[in-house]
């Protein structure tokens, strides 16, 4: 019986090794192979798809994708580009504050990109280290994720704690006040990471072989560009409904009740996500006018089938395997987590580093955490382990945190792992938990 656990297990680790190298999408594909394997020579039922979160997820896409065809993101981005110019002595700890709150309110780490080259140059102008602000930014904006009321990842947590009773005001209070608690004490350790630009050897290799230009000292905007017309609109449009669940969530008498079952029920929250952001949508795409073909084409429309394609497959691989042979693994391993319930935190903080995905990893493994019977308060808190992504200097926003920084002060070192990332990513990690378990401890 432990071999064929085994191997089955092998069958999940190969099929997200085998998606994790093709990148994109192919991590979902790879975990439907996985799934054929796993009922057809093995002999596991295959468990329902994640359905909920899935429609969760696209429907908030739609929201977001309208958006940025009319031009929204652009238009958020500009706020933030102002936020930090007005501050930049302090841009180490104004830049991964300001990203963790653009993130938290568009729900997706798209939005991070364009504030990367403002970072550098507001840094580099001032004469401050880039590795610092560009590094805790790049953590910072996928901490949020896993605080955002419009994320993938909660609406993984909502479908998986909703029958557990635990709402969205629950998840955030405790998720927010952990991520953000990690941020800020990252972002403060971080103002003192590494020497000063100018002793930066290869920067100075850089400057005497003439690849960058000295700072010059300049600290405004080169440009201002006008937003297009319907670019404000859209995001308040967005904004506002993002605003409207949360409050949904604390003031459940707001959502309509209806006949559920010959029972008169409140629309259960991811039925509501999914109304709400359906309908912000069509209203955005009406009042802005942005351009019905782009909205598809747009980047947020595109990550989002990425993360719908990688749940469909990966969860529900991760959900076939953990539900074959739950009363195995709760026997050999429930023992020690409910004794040590931190050490959870730790597989989840590894299966994202594979995954990629706090969607996905919050997915294939909260269900587990659930069976063992940890508490939702304490789940909840351990969450942000999901963010382990920067583990690997492979992630995206890593790969273009690295290559904006063109000073060459943000880098993977010579070990692979002593890169940029790791310090602060840790940091924020360990700290939120902490933190998440602190408040947990008060609202159990």
């Amino acid at each position: 019986m432990e071999l064929k656990i085994i191997l089955e297990f092998c069958v999940v680790l190969s099929a997200i090794y085998l998606g994790s190298r093709a990148g994109g999408i192919s991590l979902g594909l790879w975990g439907g192979v996985g799934i054929f394997v796993l009922t057809t020579f093995f002999g596991l039922a295959p468990t329902a798809p994640p359905v909920d979160v899935m429609l969760i997820i696209l429907a908030v896409v739609m929201a977001a994708s309208v958006m940025e065809a009319a031009g929204g993101i652009d238009y958020l981005v500009g706020i933030a580009e102002r936020i930090i110019r007005k501050n930049p002595k302090q841009i180490t700890l104004v830049a991964p504050v300001v990203s963790y709150f653009f993130t938290f309110g568009a729900g997706t780490g798209h939005i991070f990109y364009p504030l990367l080259p403002i970072m550098y140059e507001v840094a580099f102008e001032n004469g401050i280290r880039p590795e610092r602000p560009i590094a805790i930014s790049t953590i910072a904006s996928q901490q949020a994720i896993t605080a955002s009321p419009v994320s993938a990842a909660t609406a993984a947590m909502i479908a998986l704690f909703a029958p557990l009773g635990v709402g969205l005001p629950t998840i955030m209070l405790i998720s927010m006040g952990g991520t953000l608690t990690g941020v800020i004490v990252a972002a403060l350790i971080q103002s003192r990471v590494g020497v000063p630009l100018n002793d930066d050897p290869e920067y100075q290799r850089r400057l005497q072989a003439g690849e960058i230009a000295p700072p010059s000292g300049r600290t405004e905007a080169a440009t201002q560009a006008e937003p297009p017309p319907g670019a404000r609109l859209s995001a308040i449009l967005f904004l506002c409904g993002a605003a409207f669940i949360v409050i949904s969530g604390l003031f459940p008498s707001l959502v309509p009740q209806v006949p559920i079952n010959g029972k008169m029920t409140t629309i259960p929250m991811p039925l509501a996500i999914q109304i709400v952001m359906l309908s912000i949508a069509a209203v955005s795409l009406t009042l802005t006018r942005a351009p019905v073909g782009k909205i598809a084409k747009t980047n947020v429309a595109q990550a989002g089938l990425t993360a719908v394609i990688g749940i469909f497959g990966l969860a529900w691989l991760g959900d076939t395997f953990i539900k074959g042979n739950e009363a195995v693994i709760i026997g050999d391993i429930g023992a020690i987590t409910k004794a040590y319930p931190i050490t959870f935190a730790l597989g989840l903080f590894f299966a994202s580093v594979l995954l990629f995905s706090q969607a996905a990893t919050t997915r294939a493994l909260m269900p587990l955490g659930i069976a063992l019977g940890i508490p939702a308060p304490f789940l909840i808190a351990m969450w942000p382990a999901v963010n382990g992504y920067f583990f690997l200097p492979t992630y995206g926003t890593i790969i273009a945190a690295i290559n904006f920084d063109r000073s060459g002060t943000t880098r993977i070192g010579r070990f692979i792992f002593n890169h940029s990332f790791m310090l602060p990513g840790l940091v924020t990690t360990v700290t939120g938990i902490f933190a998440g378990l602190a408040i947990a401890s008060l609202v159990r």
